[in-house]
């Protein structure tokens, strides 16, 4: 492993004048930034099109992309929308994303673009997009023929559908196909823009030594073109509601547990083919990314199986795993040396660490897990450096956690002390005390999401596990660039040996 560093920082939260951030202008600015600051890493959560209260950890598919992220000044420059087009833009929100909002603007300027693209588009455009959709046909046409039902049914998930589309009737999907082609056509338009933006950010990201770091949740949402394409793979009933969902007992985040909600597969079923579902969603994320965070790493081994009627997650069983043999079957397919980083939070037990050895792949340590209940003057704790291993992705704090300085204004005055004594600071810029503990660290990566590199409050959380609201909206405002945070993060990065990608 590359001993590098690097930030989390997800596409939603960069600035731009439309309501969220994407893959244009300001993306290619922090590409800059990371390259200004001596990183080799960009980080991100999962890209897909968000579902339920727009958690990018429930998407509507495991390989299509969020159109959201669609740039409109790349629209624009493609001349494929004008530029009055972008002259009035409504009045949104300029540090938290309002997805209601925009996605409704964005999609009538889809709309606008794909009209513009059937006009105006060269005939190497228009031979791409062919290309684009035959390529990605395995998933590409179930997924647009799923989005357009959808927002035929007012975007009610599919349970809730007229039961020929829920059930998926060949003779009634066939129809409505023959009656809507143009709906089908602005779904498979936004995927070829989204992609074709996202190479050429990483292109531009490759060409300054940074890499990216892609997320793949283990589970898939309910509402999700998969479930609703392969019913089989996952514990549903008749009529396609789950029997037993997904989640986490209690644990640090929540005295109740995580209920998510997510189908669980039916392991026995995709082990038949190979897990050529798998497969292909890490093929496919392997071509968009460098490498690939694994999330809920443990449930490989052992996953939380809570009954669909329980109201928490308090309820539940261990049930064991796929265990090695996915990950065989991914080899076998994909290559021996898997670029993947375990996410190995939570209940970790050994039979997680013993799946993790023999893959020989990094885990994670969170700095602000290592400072929670110490012992004595040092700690013992898996997550403090002087416990670190090569073989580790070291992180200041992950979307799940607050800030680094809002976590310290939520610390007891005790706990403060201790934490005091173990960086030898006076606390006074703890969030750069644990950034420079993270790069000092011997674990080959070093992460910090954007908030504790800014020096953030508890205000700029990207996630709180157990709430359902006031998630995922965070941004940043172009003028918090500092280029005085950028030099000093260079600085302690050189020191301590982590250096960005070779350009290509």
């Amino acid at each position: 492993m590359h001993r590098t560093s690097g930030i989390l920082l997800h596409p939603t939260s960069l600035p731009s004048p439309f309501g969220i951030g994407d893959l244009g202008p300001s993306a290619h600015r922090f590409v800059d930034f990371l390259a200004q600051a001596g990183q080799g890493l960009w980080q991100m959560l999962p890209l897909g099109p968000t579902g339920y209260r727009d958690s990018p950890y429930q998407c509507t598919s495991a390989f299509a992309g969020n159109p959201l992220l669609i740039s409109p000044e790349g629209l624009m420059q493609a001349g494929w929308i004008s530029a009055t087009a972008l002259d009035n833009p409504p009045a949104f929100p300029t540090d938290q994303v309002d997805f209601d909002a925009v996605n409704a603007w964005k999609y009538h300027l889809l709309q606008t673009a794909l009209r513009g693209f059937n006009d105006h588009a060269s005939t190497a455009d228009r031979q791409a997009f062919d290309a684009f959709c035959a390529a990605e046909q395995v998933w590409l046409d179930d997924f647009a023929l799923y989005c357009a039902l959808k927002i035929y049914h007012d975007r009610l998930p599919w349970t809730a559908w007229e039961t020929g589309y829920a059930q998926r009737d060949p003779d009634a999907l066939m129809q409505w196909c023959a009656d809507h082609p143009a709906a089908l056509e602005l779904q498979r338009f936004a995927q070829f823009v989204f992609f074709q933006q996202w190479q050429a950010l990483r292109t531009h990201a490759h060409a300054q030594g940074v890499h990216l770091i892609g997320d793949i949740p283990i589970f898939v949402a309910h509402d999700s073109s998969e479930v609703w394409t392969h019913p089989e793979w996952f514990e549903l009933d008749a009529d396609g509601h789950p029997t037993v969902i997904a989640g986490v007992p209690p644990d640090y985040f929540s005295n109740t547990g995580q209920r998510w909600g997510n189908p669980l597969y039916r392991w026995e079923t995709l082990a038949a083919d190979g897990y050529s579902f798998w497969v292909e969603r890490l093929r496919r994320m392997l071509e968009l990314v460098d490498l690939v965070r694994i999330d809920h790493f443990r449930g490989f081994a052992a996953y939380w199986e809570i009954p669909a009627t329980e109201d928490t997650a308090m309820n539940g069983r261990w049930v064991q795993g796929p265990g090695l043999a996915l990950f065989h079957a991914l080899q076998a397919a994909l290559g021996e040396n898997l670029p993947l980083i375990a996410e190995d939070l939570g209940i970790i037990t050994p039979d997680v660490e013993a799946l993790r050895d023999e893959l020989q792949l990094p885990g994670m340590a969170v700095l602000q897990f290592g400072f929670e209940g110490i012992e004595g003057d040092f700690g013992r704790s898996a997550f403090l450096p002087h416990h670190h291993r090569t073989q580790l992705a070291v992180y200041t704090g992950t979307h799940d956690n607050n800030s680094l300085l809002g976590w310290w204004a939520e610390r007891d005055s005790d706990t403060q002390r201790k934490v005091r004594h173990y960086l030898n600071t006076d606390g006074a810029e703890i969030h750069w005390d644990c950034i420079r503990i993270a790069l000092a660290s011997v674990g080959a990566l070093a992460l910090f999401p954007m908030q504790d590199v800014l020096g953030l409050g508890a205000e700029s959380c990207m996630n709180r596990p157990g709430t359902a609201t006031g998630n995922w909206i965070w941004r940043y405002r172009e003028d918090q660039l500092d280029e005085a945070a950028a030099g000093r993060l260079r600085e302690l990065t050189r020191l301590y040996g982590r250096l960005p990608y070779p350009t290509e």
